[in-house]
């Protein structure tokens, strides 16, 4: 007490004579403000060190500037119709609609295991370390992975995909189990209720719009994946095409209107995205 009763007096005493020091930052700070500072001195060294040999400044920003021009400006269809733009976006949407439906079912009930407040420690350790596995190895990785066994196709994108979208959702989904308040468990278990009823009457009705929002995003997600495994892993749609136009047929402005396409679906996909959000959470919806 008396130790306490002196430290307090000392704070009284420097905070009448106004000599306390409130120093901003902390050593977290300096260390991210230095990694930026030597990271962006790295850039600007590296540009000195490029072999410029041949370079002919003037012409190739002209060039830039008709590349960009006719891509962006002067989109056109060449090599294939509008029915068959539409039918090979069609696929794309598709590949990452499928990937991700069923990834959602199956990380729905591993994500249970997952769940530290709704399993046994060792299963939840388990499931946790073999996820975070398959996380770790990129989608690409696994697409290729599927395609040896498969062969290159569709199959193999959404193989790849699936996998990837389990091991993601099975993480999101867990944690959002975990934040369920555990006095409302406890109350279920009181009431004698088992495992089963405790997961559909308690954790699912307070985590459902958090489970729907993950998994929309992840399709959001799977759509893009899907646009590179069109041309990676030959499953074909829209990702196809746009490689064989940059590619094969060099043709900037059939690019320029795949890009264009491919930029008005996810435009959708957003509007569709802030539609449930506002529908699902009114809470956060702009007034």
């Amino acid at each position: 007490m008396e130790i306490m009763k002196v430290k307090e007096e000392t704070w009284i005493k420097r905070t009448k004579a106004g000599r306390i020091n409130i120093k901003s930052g902390n050593r977290i700070d300096a260390v991210t403000k230095w990694t930026i500072m030597i990271l962006g001195l790295l850039t600007v060294m590296s540009f000195f060190f490029f072999d410029y040999t041949g370079l002919q400044l003037g012409r190739a920003v002209s060039e830039t500037v008709y590349n960009l021009k006719a891509m962006f400006f002067e989109p056109a269809l060449n090599h294939f119709s509008w029915g068959e733009a539409l039918y090979q976006t069609g696929i794309t949407i598709g590949l990452g609609f499928l990937a991700t439906i069923i990834g959602a079912v199956i990380a729905l009930f591993l994500s249970f295991m997952a769940a530290e407040n709704l399993s046994k420690p060792w299963i939840s350790s388990t499931v946790r370390i073999g996820v975070a596995f398959i996380r770790a190895v990129p989608t690409v990785l696994w697409v290729l992975i599927f395609a040896i066994a498969s062969g290159l196709g569709s199959e193999a994108a959404v193989l790849g995909m699936l996998l990837h979208s389990i091991a993601y959702l099975v993480k999101a989904f867990s944690e959002s189990f975990e934040e369920v308040d555990q006095g409302i468990i406890e109350a279920l278990r009181a009431t004698g209720s088992n495992w089963w009823h405790i997961v559909t009457h308690g954790v699912l009705p307070s985590t459902f719009t958090y489970l729907l929002s993950w998994t929309f995003l992840r399709f959001e997600i799977n759509f893009g994946v899907a646009v590179a495994m069109g041309a990676a892993a030959g499953a074909g749609g829209i990702g196809f095409e746009l490689f064989m136009a940059s590619g094969f047929y060099f043709d900037l402005r059939e690019v320029g209107f795949i890009t264009y396409a491919i930029l008005a679906i996810a435009i959708v996909l957003e509007v569709i995205s802030t539609q449930m959000k506002n529908r699902y959470f009114p809470s956060t919806a702009v007034k």
